[in-house]
């Protein structure tokens, strides 16, 4: 017996449920999107059901499942399973920025991958998803385009692609970020303004600024916000939403986070 304990978050995108399951035989019908299948419970024997052998599923372990088609196992003991949909178009998309259009077909039933990299950002995905202040759908993207490219072999760069982004492509991200901050930001509407795929920026952004994309926005928001309080002339809660929090709270966890104090303790040391 299957048991789902959430819908698929977020709405749209890259999209993450965990599945409970009594010992027997668990069976995913085919789907649209591509699924990745991490395995959430300790050590588990299980029998695939194509090959009739008997394997052991360690925490972590990873089943590829492609579009269209159905996944599942024999499990003998009770288990847990994360399951990430990555819509088509994602992986089409990450693999033509990378110069790879024919990658985005190469994709196969796979059993049992081990792969820490995939699994280390599932597991952020799912403590997104169970945050009482989540970080936003820039996180998310940024997720889900790092997982499109492990899955499709790219971590290694593509000879002949272009190296690193140049001072102007910083530049436009980092005035952009700055005019916009109160608004949502995505990886995808800020690789357009630099000019580059989101997975090239996503990867020289941090390789050259030494923090990700969304770690640098939180930033430039808590600065901001922190400016705002400082200047005493709105609520906190209207300093939350000019410096593009979500809420109040959203805002307190961040500035804890980055400064070491609340918005409160900041204000009372004036």
């Amino acid at each position: 017996m299957l048991q789902i304990s959430k819908e698929f978050w977020p709405p749209a995108g890259i999209s993450i449920r965990r599945i409970s399951s009594d010992a027997g035989s668990i069976r995913l019908p085919p789907a649209f999107e591509h699924r990745l299948l991490v395995h959430a419970s300790p050590s588990t024997w299980s029998v695939c059901r194509e090959a009739g052998q008997r394997y052991l599923r360690r925490h972590s372990d990873i089943d590829i499942v492609p579009s269209g088609e159905a996944g599942g196992y024999g499990a003998e003991t009770a288990c847990d399973i994360l399951e990430l949909r990555i819509p088509p178009g994602l992986l089409e998309r990450v693999a033509e920025e990378a110069g790879r259009p024919a990658a985005r077909s190469g994709l196969r039933p796979r059993h049992i991958v081990r792969d820490d990299r995939i699994a280390h950002l599932a597991w952020a995905l799912e403590s997104e998803q169970r945050a009482t202040t989540p970080a936003g759908r820039l996180f998310v993207d940024s997720v889900g385009v790092a997982i499109a490219t492990q899955l499709l072999g790219l971590t290694k760069r593509i000879a002949g692609a272009p190296r690193g982004l140049t001072s102007a492509q910083l530049q436009r991200v980092f005035d952009y970020v700055e005019a916009h901050l109160e608004k949502p930001l995505t990886l995808a509407g800020l690789a357009r303004i630099a000019g580059a795929s989101s997975a090239h920026l996503r990867h020289w952004f941090k390789a050259q600024t030494g923090t990700t994309v969304h770690r640098y926005v939180v930033r430039r928001r808590v600065e901001r916000a922190r400016v705002l309080l400082l200047q005493g002339e709105l609520k906190a809660s209207e300093v939350a939403l000019e410096a593009g929090f979500a809420h109040q709270s959203h805002m307190a966890l961040w500035m804890r986070r980055e400064l070491g104090q609340s918005p409160r303790e900041l204000q009372r040391k004036q």
